[in-house]
């Protein structure tokens, strides 16, 4: 009885641990709910880099700075610049955060169902929110690794769309982003918001 006792508690625990292990992974593909508060709601790129022969390495991956127009002197605005795009509001209740949208095919096809809802949570470096409703294409060229402060981005895991406003400069850890548009207000509009929010994203018909 002894001996029964002893195994039963033995398979007790080796269950009790493999859930802890399970609670402490980050956001899967297809899952519907974020990390825990406080950490990124997109997935570690380190799944990414399990891949077929043909795709590039962990050392050559393509990074959100890639081909960018940035700025880099004035620290409390969005890194990327980016002209001639679309610009949209996003209100996160009273605080309505200003942006544009580029020409990539997944951000022409935001604007093309705009205004839409989303809702959103505070995470450490960004506000994130399902995106799966939204059902925006991508271009596998286009998924890099990384983010620039004030970048939007659509992390196609999940799918997340998520406004990104600091840790640019730990961000390469991260893939799965594709970027489709760049804040244009300083990045303590929304760094200075917590909680969650219905965001409204819709044209700047106020835009000249």
């Amino acid at each position: 009885m002894k001996k029964k006792l002893a195994l039963m508690t033995a398979c007790l625990l080796c269950l009790t641990l493999l859930a802890a292990c399970s609670g402490k992974s980050t956001v899967t593909s297809g899952s519907s709910s974020a990390v825990a508060e406080n950490s990124s709601t997109v997935r570690p790129a380190s799944s990414a880099q399990t891949t077929t022969s043909d795709s590039k390495t962990s050392d050559s991956h393509k990074t959100a700075k890639e081909d960018a127009a940035m700025q880099t002197e004035d620290k409390t605005m969005p890194t990327r610049v980016l002209t001639g795009g679309t610009k949209i509001r996003m209100h996160f209740g009273d605080t309505v955060i200003t942006g544009m949208l580029n020409d990539s095919d997944t951000a022409q096809a935001l604007i093309a169902k705009l205004p839409v809802t989303v809702s959103m949570n505070r995470y450490s470096h960004d506000f994130c929110g399902s995106a799966s409703d939204l059902d925006l294409p991508y271009q596998d060229d286009e998924v890099h690794y990384g983010w620039l402060n004030g970048d939007i981005d659509y992390a196609v895991d999940a799918p997340w769309f998520t406004v990104l406003f600091e840790d640019e400069d730990v961000s390469e850890q991260y893939g799965y982003q594709v970027n489709i548009g760049v804040m244009t207000c300083p990045l303590s509009d929304i760094s200075a918001l917590n909680g969650s929010y219905d965001v409204l994203i819709e044209l700047d018909n106020s835009a000249s």
